[in-house]
Parts: structure tokens; C-alpha cells; sequence
């Protein structure tokens, strides 16, 4: 195998952990001996700051003589067995529900991921989308910055809309164009 087919080695596994503050975080796959290290600004070129743990991933590799690393992030899932918390507005919403709901561009106003959840303004909309952290969560994500570009699918609540699904702006217009 040559280095440049290597370079371009997908390793299908799932996030041990990702810490945006420390800036990289670990990956483990059964198709590679050691976990492969995820550097932030392989991840922010996917489009997103924070990955959740446990969340699937989708990545070409290389190997270095530090290890196994990450360096192109191809497709980043929900971790296995999330369950969206809509509450009472959203009882009867399920999967194929969610992903019948248009995707709507937006701007994270604030998040707080200490206070579990934060707001939105989708374009050329006056009123703020609610996000609970745990539908980011479940969405794939583990935090989200002030001013970053997300696309959003959204319900009307009881308290106004609010978001179900979270997905990156990159992400978003490469898989759904």
C-alpha cells in the first residue's frame, strides 16, 4: 500500500471522547490497534467545534510516527440509542418525522452547556429557536459557539419553536443539496 492510499484510509468507529477546550479528543475502531487521535481543526473543516461522545464517526486516517490520526472527518451520527427529548409537544414525533421536517439556516445566538441549553435565529425570522443540549446531544454535538452556522429542524412548542435536530451548516448543505 502506498503512503498517499493510506492517507485516504476511511476508519468507520465511534468518539471515546472529545474535549473542545483541550482541542483534540480519541477515537476507537475495531479497524485500527490504537485509538486515533481528532485534532479540533479536523473537525472544524467538517464544520462543527464539539463532537458528543459515544457519536458515530466516519474518518480518513493517516499514520504518523506519534500514531494513528484523523484527517478528514467524512460523517459524524448521533451516538447509538438516543432518544430525542421533545417533551409533551413532540410526543408522537418520531425519526422519520424529524427527518420529514425541513431544515431551516441558523445562527447560535448563545449556548450555555453548563445551563443545558441556548438559542438560535434562523434567518429572516424574529424570534428565537430553542435548543436543549440534550437534542444537541443526541444530534451529534457536544457544545455550540456564539456566531457559529448551524441548520436546524425545528417544531412549534408550547413556549415557541424549538429545535429537534442540529446539524452543522457544512454538513447540512453537502448531504441534503
Amino acid at each position: 500500500m502506498t503512503e498517499d492510499e493510506e492517507v485516504m484510509q476511511e476508519v468507520h468507529g465511534r468518539v471515546k471522547w472529545f474535549d473542545p477546550s483541550k482541542g483534540f479528543g480519541f477515537i476507537v475502531s475495531d479497524q485500527s490497534e490504537s485509538d486515533i487521535l481528532l485534532h479540533a481543526n479536523v473537525l472544524r473543516n467538517f464544520g462543527q467545534g464539539s463532537v458528543a461522545d459515544g457519536a458515530g464517526i466516519i474518518v480518513r486516517v493517516q499514520r504518523t510516527q506519534r500514531g494513528v490520526q484523523a484527517v478528514e472527518v467524512v460523517r459524524i451520527d448521533p451516538p447509538e440509542g438516543a432518544v430525542f427529548p421533545l417533551g409533551e409537544e413532540a410526543d408522537q414525533l418520531v425519526g422519520a418525522d424529524i427527518l420529514a421536517l425541513a431544515l431551516e439556516p441558523a445562527r447560535v445566538k448563545w449556548f450555555d452547556k453548563g445551563k443545558g441549553f441556548g438559542f438560535a435565529n434562523v434567518f429572516s425570522r424574529p424570534e428565537d429557536v430553542f435548543i436543549h443540549a440534550e437534542v444537541l446531544r443526541v444530534s451529534g454535538f457536544a457544545d455550540l459557539a456564539a456566531g457559529e452556522a448551524v441548520a436546524l429542524r425545528i417544531i412549534e412548542g408550547r413556549r415557541g419553536r424549538m429545535a429537534v435536530q442540529v446539524l452543522s451548516w457544512e454538513s447540512a448543505t453537502r448531504d441534503h443539496a
